[in-house]
C-alpha cells in the first residue's frame, strides 16, 4: 500500500467499538471490531498502546480482575505479546465461554 493510499485509510471514519461486557457470543464480534480498528487506524501504533487502548474499553466489573493483571505487568515493564493479535487471541480465551474449537481456529489464523 503506497504512502498515499496509508493516509486515505487513516483518514477514514471507522466506528470505534462498543465496551467489552464480557457476553460469550460477542466475544469474537469484540475481537473483530478491534482488529479492524487497530489496523486502519492504529497500525503504526505501538503494541504496548494498542493493549492499552483495547484495556480501556474494557469497562466491565466481570473483566477487573484481569484487566489489573494485565495493567500491573504492562506498568512492571513485562509485555507478554509480541502483537496485539495474540492479545486479543488471550481475550478469546478467557471470555469466550471455552469454546475451544473457535479458540483453535483464532490461534491457526494468527500462526498464518
Amino acid at each position: 500500500m503506497g504512502g498515499g493510499a496509508r493516509r486515505a485509510v487513516a483518514s477514514m471514519e471507522v466506528a470505534k467499538p462498543q465496551v467489552f461486557d464480557r457476553t460469550p457470543s460477542k466475544v469474537s464480534d469484540f475481537v473483530t471490531a478491534y482488529r479492524l480498528y487497530i489496523r486502519m487506524k492504529m497500525r503504526e501504533t505501538a503494541v504496548e498502546e494498542q493493549i492499552q487502548w483495547i484495556l480501556s474499553y474494557m469497562q466491565e466489573r466481570s473483566v477487573d480482575v484481569w484487566k489489573e493483571n494485565i495493567l500491573e505487568n504492562l506498568e512492571a515493564g513485562i509485555l507478554e505479546y509480541k502483537t496485539v493479535g495474540e492479545f486479543l487471541t488471550d481475550i478469546r480465551k478467557e471470555f469466550e465461554g471455552g469454546d475451544e474449537e473457535a479458540t483453535k481456529v483464532a490461534e491457526l489464523r494468527r500462526l498464518e
